[in-house]
């Protein structure tokens, strides 16, 4: 049996190759194309990761002391959640900023729910020209941007929301990977001033797929940016304690990312989103409280050390509903945290229910401002 197998195997072959009496000039067929979408999504050269570059370093440096557009571009559509990318939220970062608290600024963008419902996730030019817009008016003035995917939630298996546009199960991860091409090339001639992060506190679903799914996007990514610095965070929303599940690409353009809002039960309480609603009348910061901090930021670094890639807290911050004088001795106590540790970070947000920034009154919160950047406005 084994001996008649190999016989008809070297036949097979013969004949593929055009020998037996074929012509002179024959040749195989090229193989039809692949039906598998999949085949046009690689993943990233196995390897072990070598460790972060200089520029990627210097990146992750320029990122502190960073503030988060939050509430603007990944509500479901710009607006929706009683925010806009203003003129007069960019005039507060960057050059000629007066005062001048930050230089940084994280861009979370929903770009899901501004492209086709289909495979190739066709982004909406006006969409696309909008952020676009938003990222050269921060870079213009000498800002470090990062520019995110944000709240793609089939992608984590999450329900959509109200004002999102539901697809098909079969094409969302196909979805996310065409989405960041478009991204990619559409930025590709920005400067180094602009980072991209891969995506917003992965987690659910993407628990068993992220590692899969970012080297691909990287893949994507590094098509048109070869040497782009990119952010990438672990599942568990972006929690510290995923560090060590989280499995870098071979690429040394590589920034880390976690978000810490510890102790939970005092930076959410009263958030409405959380069910049940978290209680109120939290006070912050006795020892136990101040452990939990310590304990997320530990990790942070010494995951970061072992991987050999610079971490950026890319999100914390306290909610409104707790008190004004719990609120900046937490800010006090968690910068003092970082600064120890050199944990650059970007507080979580600007201009809503966190926010630093009164959109109403036009001013500066000028306590919390103190507490996190140690300058009155």
């Amino acid at each position: 049996m084994r001996q008649s197998l190999v016989i008809t195997w070297l036949a097979l072959a013969m004949s593929a190759c055009g020998a037996g009496g074929g012509s002179a000039g024959a040749t195989t067929p090229a193989p039809a194309p692949s039906s598998d979408p999949w085949v046009a999504y690689p993943t990233m050269p196995a390897g072990t990761p070598p460790g972060a570059s200089a520029q990627a370093r210097t990146a992750a440096a320029a990122l502190g002391g960073g503030i988060n557009f939050g509430n603007m571009l990944e509500a479901p559509t710009e607006g929706a959640w009683g925010l806009k990318v203003e003129d007069e939220f960019i005039q507060l970062v960057g050059t000629g900023a007066s005062p001048a608290y930050t230089r940084a600024v994280r861009l979370p963008v929903r770009w899901s729910n501004h492209a086709s419902a289909d495979a190739a996730a066709t982004i909406d030019p006006g969409f696309m020209s909008r952020v676009e817009s938003v990222v050269n008016q921060l870079l213009a003035r000498g800002v470090t941007v990062v520019l995110n995917m944000h709240h793609y939630h089939q992608l984590d298996g999450d329900a959509v929301e109200a004002g999102e546009t539901r697809v098909a199960t079969d094409v969302v991860q196909l979805r996310f990977l065409a989405m960041w091409r478009q991204i990619a090339e559409r930025f590709a001639a920005a400067g180094p001033g602009l980072v991209f992060e891969l995506y917003n506190e992965p987690h659910n679903q993407l628990e068993a797929d992220w590692n899969t799914l970012a080297s691909r996007a990287l893949r994507v990514v590094r098509a048109s940016n070869p040497g782009r610095v990119v952010m990438i965070g672990p599942v568990q929303w972006n929690s510290a304690y995923a560090l060590s599940r989280l499995q870098l690409p071979a690429d040394v353009h590589l920034v880390l990312t976690v978000h810490h809002y510890e102790p939970f039960n005092f930076t959410h309480q009263g958030a409405e989103w959380i069910s049940p609603v978290p209680a109120t009348s939290v006070d912050c910061c006795d020892a136990t409280q101040l452990a939990k901090i310590r304990e997320g930021l530990d990790l942070a670094i010494s995951e970061g050390r072992r991987l050999g890639y610079p971490v950026v807290v890319g999100e914390f911050g306290a909610y409104s509903k707790a008190a004004i004088g719990a609120r900046v001795r937490y800010l006090q106590a968690i910068r003092s945290e970082m600064a120890a540790r050199q944990l650059p970070w970007m507080y979580w947000e600007l201009a809503s229910g966190f926010g630093l920034y009164d959109p109403v009154a036009h001013a500066w919160r000028a306590e919390l401002v103190n507490a996190l950047y140690g300058t009155t406005p």
